[in-house]
C-alpha cells in the first residue's frame, strides 16, 4: 500500500486543482514552479512525498510546450524524491490531435508526448475525453480516460421540448449518440469536407432538425470556425434554437469573437482548461466543473476501487 494522498499542481490550471482538493477535503502540497532568468523552467517540491500516493494536476494547454515541460519536470522531481506512486492527472491532453501520420514525413506527436510522460516518471495517467481513444494504447501504464458527459448533461437537463443532438462530423457520432440516449433525443450529423486544418469547405445536415432545439456536441472548441459554421447550417435547416457543448474550451485565435457573433444561445464547456479572459469576452459561455468527477476518480484510485463504476 502507498502512503497518504498528496495533490500537486503546476501553473496550467491551479484553480481546478484547488477545487479538486476542496472535494477531497485536503490541501495542495506546495510546489515551486517558476523560471530562471534565461527562461528555463524551475521546479521544486516543497514537502516530503517519500512513499506517498501523489497526483499531479496539470492540463497541457496553452502555452502547451511550457505546460508539458513543467509537468515532466514535476514528475521527474517526484520520482527522484521517492514518491510511492505518481499519477499524472491531465484533464486536457495536448497534442492529442496528432495521433497518426497524416503525411509521409510527419511525427506522431501524441505517442512522443506519452513517452515523455512515462520516462519522466508517470506510473498512471488520468485524463478527460481524449480526442482519440486509441492514445490510451500509446502508454505502457494504466490510463483512465474519464468522461465529462455527466456534468454536461446536468447543464443540458434544463432544456425542454423536441431536442436533437448533433455531431459536427462523422467521427463524433458515437459521442453525440451517447448524449442523445441519455437525453431521450434524436440524432443528426453534419457532413463536412475539410480543405485545410481549421477550415471547412462544405457542410450539409444528415437528419431532421426543423423546429427542434439543436445541441452540437464535440470534445473541444478550438478556433470555433467549424462549430459556428455548423450552427448557421442548423439555423438555415430550420432549427428552433442552437446550443453547443464541448469538454475542452481551447478557444484559440478568433474563437471568442466567432462564438459571440454566432446564433448559439449558450455554449457549455468544462474547466479542464482555464477560461481566463475568455469568459468575459464571450457572454454565451457557461462552465460545468469536472472537479467533482476528477476528485471521485482520484479517491477511488487511491483506495484501490473501480474508476469505471463512476460512469
Amino acid at each position: 500500500m502507498y502512503g497518504d494522498l498528496k495533490i500537486l499542481t503546476g501553473t496550467a490550471n491551479p484553480q481546478l486543482a484547488m477545487d479538486i482538493c476542496d472535494h477531497l477535503g485536503c490541501s495542495l502540497t506546495p510546489a515551486l514552479c517558476t523560471t530562471f532568468s534565461d527562461g528555463e523552467l524551475r521546479v521544486e517540491i516543497g514537502a516530503s512525498v517519500r512513499g506517498h500516493d501523489v497526483f499531479v494536476i496539470q492540463s497541457t494547454c496553452s502555452p502547451a510546450n511550457q505546460s508539458l515541460m513543467e509537468l515532466c519536470l514535476i514528475l521527474d522531481a517526484l520520482k527522484r524524491a521517492s514518491a510511492g506512486r505518481i499519477t499524472a492527472v491531465i484533464p486536457y491532453f495536448g497534442y492529442a490531435r496528432q495521433d497518426r501520420k497524416v503525411s509521409p514525413r510527419a511525427p506522431i506527436s501524441a505517442k512522443l508526448v506519452s513517452d515523455f510522460l512515462t520516462v519522466a516518471g508517470a506510473q498512471r495517467i488520468v485524463t478527460v475525453d481524449l480526442h482519440a481513444g486509441q492514445i490510451q494504447g500509446f502508454f505502457n501504464c494504466p490510463v483512465d480516460n474519464l468522461y465529462a458527459r455527466p456534468v454536461l448533461l446536468k447543464k443540458l437537463s434544463a432544456l425542454s421540448g423536441d431536442i436533437v443532438m448533433v455531431s459536427p462530423d462523422a467521427g463524433g457520432v458515437e459521442r453525440a449518440r451517447s448524449f442523445a440516449k441519455k437525453m431521450d433525443a434524436s440524432l443528426a450529423v453534419i457532413d463536412k469536407r475539410r480543405d485545410r486544418p481549421n477550415q471547412v469547405a462544405e457542410m450539409h445536415i444528415v437528419g431532421d432538425v426543423a423546429g427542434k432545439t439543436a445541441v452540437l456536441v464535440d470534445d473541444m472548441i478550438d478556433t470555433a470556425g467549424t462549430i459556428c459554421t455548423a450552427a448557421n447550417i442548423l439555423m438555415e435547416g430550420g432549427a428552433k434554437e442552437v446550443y453547443a457543448c464541448a469538454t475542452h474550451a481551447v478557444l484559440s485565435g478568433p474563437a471568442c469573437e466567432r462564438l459571440s457573433d454566432s446564433p448559439f444561445k449558450e455554449v457549455i464547456v468544462t474547466d479542464t482548461i482555464p477560461l481566463g479572459d475568455h469568459a468575459a469576452q464571450c457572454e454565451k459561455l457557461r462552465v460545468a466543473s469536472v472537479a467533482g468527477v476528477l476528485a471521485k476518480s482520484i479517491r477511488n484510485i487511491h483506495d484501490g476501487s473501480s474508476v469505471s463504476a463512476l460512469f
